[in-house]
């Protein structure tokens, strides 16, 4: 019995199913090689099964071994590996001294590929991982001699660079750089990634190398672009898929609608599914789209597997937070098959190999069609069959897709948005490489045709100082450390209980999620928050079970800056540009587990968070009289809703990468205004991208709300659980209206 089957038996959850979609199973395509690869490791390859190449991994090789930068896009299990494990093992072999870098997002992904990589390297290839993890007694030994290095972006930044002339024999004899999963460097991320690669290519030229680039991405739209915002190089592209692909079965499943017209939380209903599954013993992997939601779903499913005589223990949470040693018990313990199912936050996406998943949960949209794919492809392999199932939240974008999922089946997978020219990541970047080799004018230019004026207001600011036509740091420590390439910035925050160490977050999250009073899960255990001590960086944390979860309140205050663009949009005047944003969390709300009810809202005074970036701004005619100008601000707030719905779709991005604010009287200009920003501080291109898509953006919200059958606005198209207003003052006609003015004909 397939696994679609053992949810079918239980009425309830069968009742669910809102729609059934199914791919066909797709034959291989094979290559062969022009190239011939070093004997010991043809030896390798037939001895593990693996002599006969798909298309895509023939190409690839190939191109790799004529020397050019690769970048290889094609989809989940599609042997991307072999694309560049291969040129990395032949360059170690053809050249004894040479030496290869791997980059992978998690340390996770590296030790799971390091188990490979020793699979196919000859005796006297040694690959080694070289992270935070590593032992200190180890790290010598595999500096001075391990031939293939696997680290990560955050190792190479603070571990690596900082003292490269401790690796400079390893530099000097760099053949190959690898950056595995291009794709999750987008956003601030990637944006401070693109940099440490500028700064690792910087030195290698200083040491008289230049390493080739070999890249594997999931499914883009923009591979090319995102390569080159990366390394700042040109690749040579392969994205013809030549693996075969299994019959794959794709379940919308919207939650029941219960007594007050609200619909069962989601959480509950994918812990019942998991649960199901597991209780069949079906290894399920449960991808949440947050920390809270991971632990929540986990909570809810062992108490489910305890009543029907299923230890609880065969199920776990996996999310970024837990301590290194909880992250390598978890992953053995999944490897082995311990766990027969995961709640897991896409720290679980990327590509980590977990043996035979019979099914996924996507519990509510990841944000991107690319991770849409990414995550439901984890399910299945080869010719085995694969179950993916949508479980929608209350949400106006994720009931969209329950109405229309081709919208996600269908679509073109979305372009990834990075700026390595983020003048705040950038300034950061650059006092990091002149403490690694004083900067001269000449090497700006790889940083971008900003990084000269950067670099001189870091002058005036006294941070760097040009001695000899040359920028130094002249600060003794390395900067390093201090700066943070997952987040904009502002520091960690740690959760302390009993005076351990139980866990981390950023700052600004802290904020929102670690204040007195919020409710922090960890591994299936409730904390309450007691105190949030932004001196010293700590957060304390007491345990306690409760039957309720915590949601911030935040209000953000804009002021314009420069603009960059003016245009019509439709009837009304857009411009694009700098905006300065003030965000303060102004409360909470207290929310059951059920998710149906809030059990309170309480104040909170906390320090404000200010930051520059870009954004949209649509200004609106003023308003004739009083009444006309609530009418305008109801359908403002309602064309706030509709758009910021359906953004990630067309910015390809998570709906947390995105802000936005209305203002009946907006101050500056004294009539109606919208505007939606990039959070991350300086912007990273996702509004630029909704400002060059503005019709379909327009386009796709018009849809949203029009195929809706309600009258006046309902979670499933126009309300939305994170107003902070509570969704108060929204006029669905209203916001169509201003939707087809914006659809006019520009004159």
């Amino acid at each position: 019995m397939n696994p679609l089957d053992r949810l079918r038996e239980d009425e309830l959850l069968a009742s669910q199913i809102a729609s059934i979609q199914v791919t066909e199973p797709r034959p291989p395509k094979w290559g062969s090689l022009r190239h011939a690869l070093h004997p010991r490791l043809a030896e390798r390859l037939e001895a593990t099964g693996r002599g006969r190449l798909y298309a895509h991994q023939a190409l690839a090789v190939d191109a790799a071994l004529d020397g050019r930068d690769v970048v290889v896009v094609t989809g989940t299990n599609s042997g991307k590996t072999l694309c560049t494990h291969l040129p990395a093992i032949h360059a170690c072999l053809a050249e004894p001294a040479a030496r290869a870098l791997f980059l992978f997002p998690t340390k996770a992904l590296a030790q799971d590929q390091l188990g490979k990589l020793e699979e196919l390297c000859p005796p006297d290839v040694w690959p080694a991982t070289y992270d935070g993890d590593t032992p200190k007694y180890k790290r010598t030994t595999i500096r001075k001699g391990a031939h293939i290095v696997l680290t990560n972006p955050d190792m190479l930044h603070v571990g690596i660079l900082p003292g490269h002339e401790t690796w400079a024999k390893f530099l000097k004899s760099l053949r190959v750089i690898v950056i595995d999963e291009m794709h999750v460097y987008r956003g601030v991320f990637g944006s401070h990634v693109g940099n440490v690669l500028r700064r690792l290519i910087r030195l290698c030229e200083w040491h008289r190398s230049r390493p080739q680039i070999i890249a594997c991405s999931a499914t883009i739209g923009n591979p090319t672009e995102l390569f080159r915002k990366l390394t700042g190089r040109h690749a040579a592209v392969v994205d013809e898929d030549g693996s075969p692909q299994a019959r794959r079965t794709f379940v919308f499943w919207n939650p029941p609608t219960l007594d007050d017209a609200s619909r069962a939380s989601p959480n509950l209903v994918t812990s019942e599914i998991l649960a199901t599954l597991v209780e069949n013993g079906l290894t399920t992997l449960a991808f949440c789209r947050s920390r809270i939601t991971a632990e929540l779903v986990l909570q809810y499913a062992r108490r489910r597997l305890e009543r029907g005589g299923t230890p609880p223990s065969s199920i776990e949470s996996y999310r970024a937070g837990y301590t290194a040693k909880e992250r390598r018990g978890i992953e053995r313990a999944l490897f082995s098959g311990e766990l027969k199912g995961l709640a897991a936050t896409n720290a679980m996406e990327l590509g980590v190999d977990i043996g035979g998943l019979d099914a996924v949960i996507l519990n509510g949209y990841p944000g991107t069609v690319s991770s849409f794919w990414q995550q439901a492809g984890r399910a299945g392999r080869g010719s085995r069959e694969g179950l993916a199932i949508f479980v929608a939240h209350e949400d106006p974008l994720e009931q969209f897709l329950v109405r229309e999922p081709q919208l996600v089946l269908e679509a073109a997978v979305e372009s990834v948005s990075a700026n390595p020219e983020n003048p705040r990541i950038l300034a950061q970047q650059l006092r990091c490489a002149a403490h690694e080799r004083p900067l001269a004018p000449s090497e700006l230019d790889a940083f971008g045709p900003h990084a000269l004026d950067v670099a001189e207001a870091l002058e005036d600011e006294g941070v760097l100082e040009r001695r000899g036509g040359v920028f130094f740091n002249p600060a003794h420590e390395a900067p390093a450390p201090g700066v943070d390439i997952r987040s904009g910035g502002g520091g960690t925050v740690l959760l302390i209980h009993n005076g351990e160490e139980l866990g981390s977050m950023e700052r600004w999250r802290a904020l929102e999620h670690a204040h007195e009073g919020a409710v922090y899960l960890h591994r299936g255990i409730s904390y309450l928050v007691t105190e949030l001590d932004l001196d010293t960086c700590e957060a304390h944390v007491v345990q306690k079970d409760v039957d309720y979860y915590t949601q911030p309140l935040t209000q953000s205050i804009l002021e314009s800056g420069e603009r960059i663009e003016e245009e019509a949009w439709g009837r009304h005047l857009a411009r694009w540009g700098a905006l300065r944003v003030t965000d303060s969390v102004e409360g909470f709300r207290r929310i059951a587990h059920d998710g149906a009810r809030v059990l309170s809202v309480e104040s909170l005074e906390l320090p404000t968070q200010s930051f520059d970036t870009l954004g949209i701004h649509l200004s609106l005619p003023e308003a004739d009289d009083p009444e006309e100008s609530m009418r305008r601000a109801a359908e403002l707030h309602g064309l706030e809703h509709a758009l910021m719905a359906v953004a990630p779709l067309l910015a390809g991005c998570d709906r947390e990468d995105l802000g936005s604010t209305w203002y009946a009287l907006f101050p500056e200009t004294l009539a109606p205004a919208l505007f939606v920003f990039d959070r991350a501080p300086g912007g990273v291109g996702l509004c630029e991208s909704l400002w060059s898509r503005r019709g379909d953006w327009a386009s796709a919200a018009r849809r949203l709300l029009s195929g809706c059958p309600c009258r006046d606005g309902c979670p499933a198209c126009l309300l939305s659980p994170r107003c902070p207003s509570g969704n108060e003052v929204l006029d669905k006609q209203g916001a169509l209206r201003l939707l087809a003015e914006l659809l006019e004909p520009s004159a």
